[in-house]
């Protein structure tokens, strides 16, 4: 998901998913009454969580869900819970594949969590989510709709702010089932479910949606049989092609149009809106991804896509926002205020990272891009201390009015720590800063639960 994704290297020793923070936790962690240090702001009221992976050989990318809670209320850390997503895998031993394509029952749930009409739901990039308590993060069982979903569903569904519905995608690895595109209710039910027409199963982590749009992005990163013992069955296939495909927001999936571009692989965007007759969607652009013996994904560019649907066909530019600086690449992870999902906006905020030797990662802290002047504000943790995907958690009416929230890991320590920045001055640092009992290994995406919600 950032600059330095491959193939496990046979025969080697204690790779870098295996070692420090990105060593996978044995055991679950309860905790009350954390210690904090500066001022908790008491509007925070609700449940910080957020997924990872406990590789256990393969990659970081594949390794048992392992959710991390921390319960703010009343400017006090009451609470941290760290538990195992009690899947199937999980509760076996199996991996990913061990049986051939993955079912819908299989899958880590390993990579997001996310509150929808009242469930907390965990995902991972195949099979179905499953269901946790917002109480005690303990895994509830299987969750399929009410039996109205049967594919999969990936781990990046939006959520439309003026609606409140739930638009999401899932992709199978045979057949009729290589792309459908699902609408849930403000309420929860799942309302449609559509199949889109693809050439094969290509790896489709995240997509966007504007007020009236769907954006897919199909990149040739496609289903590979041969590498399915690697634990990741996708190889990078540059012959296969690459576009970008709009619809209307809610379907039909037939009215799609598709617009070619240079092969590349985008794992994120961070936003998507319309201006008059132009799609403009912000992404984290990666040169390649899984191609075998490569050991990086080449350079890491934020870069804006606009795609002109006034004519007969689509018509496809782009811009480099930021490149790589002494500093690091110009951020992945990204994270935006959930208010605007879909519309114009403002501000982005993502994870620096740099790539070591061995292709390993290490991180670093926050940039806060401003789109519209094209200027970055920053904060790093200071040596020695790692930062993870920070989450925008929005308080006034402002676009940057609100919190940044992110796990932060002392190497010195060997422990971890919730950092709670202000939006508004990223660069004064932390707030708050609430000490965990044990470390949160590096993981992937998060959501909050508030409380009166």
């Amino acid at each position: 998901m950032l600059t330095a994704v491959r193939a496990a290297a046979r025969g080697a020793e204690d790779p870098w998913w295996q070692r420090g923070d990105f060593a996978p936790l044995r055991t679950e962690t309860t905790a009350e009454r954390l210690p904090v240090e500066g001022s908790l702001p008491k509007s925070l009221s609700g449940l910080y969580v957020r997924n990872g992976s406990n590789s256990r050989n393969a990659h970081w990318f594949i390794g048992d869900g392992m959710v991390h809670g921390v319960h703010l209320e009343d400017g006090e850390a009451r609470s941290f819970r760290s538990r195992f997503v009690e899947t199937k895998l999980h509760a076996t031993g199996a991996s990913l594949g061990d049986a051939g394509p993955p079912q819908l029952d299989d899958g880590y749930a390993n990579v997001s969590v996310f509150h929808h009409a009242n469930r907390l739901l965990a995902s991972g990039e195949v099979g179905l989510p499953w269901e946790l308590s917002p109480d005690d993060l303990s895994t509830r069982g299987l969750y399929d709709f009410g039996g109205r979903l049967t594919t999969s569903m990936t781990a990046h569904p939006k959520i439309d702010p003026a609606t409140g519905q739930l638009h999401f995608f899932g992709y199978g690895f045979l057949g009729a089932d290589a792309l459908t595109y699902h609408v849930a209710d403000a309420d929860g039910a799942l309302v449609s479910s559509q199949a889109v027409a693809v050439g094969q199963t290509t790896m489709i982590h995240d997509f966007a949606i504007t007020d009236r749009d769907v954006i897919f992005w199909e990149l040739p990163v496609t289903f590979d049989l041969e590498a399915l013992p690697t634990g990741i069955p996708f190889r990078w296939h540059p012959e296969y092609g690459a576009r970008i495909g709009i619809m209307p927001l809610g379907g039909p999936t037939t009215a799609i149009q598709w617009v070619e571009i240079e092969p590349c692989y985008v794992f994120h965007g961070v936003n998507a809106y319309r201006t008059g007759d132009d799609v403009v969607i912000d992404v984290c652009r990666h040169e390649k991804i899984f191609d075998p013996g490569v050991t990086d994904s080449g350079e890491l560019s934020l870069r804006r896509w606009r795609v002109a649907t006034g004519g007969a066909s689509l018509r496809f530019s782009e811009e480099i926002v930021a490149e790589a600086d002494q500093r690091g690449d110009p951020g992945e992870l990204p994270t935006r205020d959930p208010r605007l999902v879909g519309r114009d906006y403002r501000y982005g905020y993502l994870l620096r990272s740099r790539t070591r030797r061995d292709g390993g990662l290490v991180f670093g802290g926050v940039v806060k891009h401003d789109f519209r002047r094209g200027t970055r504000e920053t904060w790093d943790p200071g040596p020695g201390r790692q930062a993870n995907e920070f989450l925008f958690v929005p308080e006034g009416r402002g676009e940057d009015e609100g919190h940044l929230l992110s796990y932060v890991y002392d190497a010195d320590r060997k422990r971890s720590d919730l950092v709670v920045l202000d939006a508004t001055d990223v660069g004064a640092g932390p707030v708050a800063t609430v000490e965990l009992p044990t470390r949160v290994p590096y993981g992937f995406h998060g959501t909050w639960v508030p409380d009166d919600g």
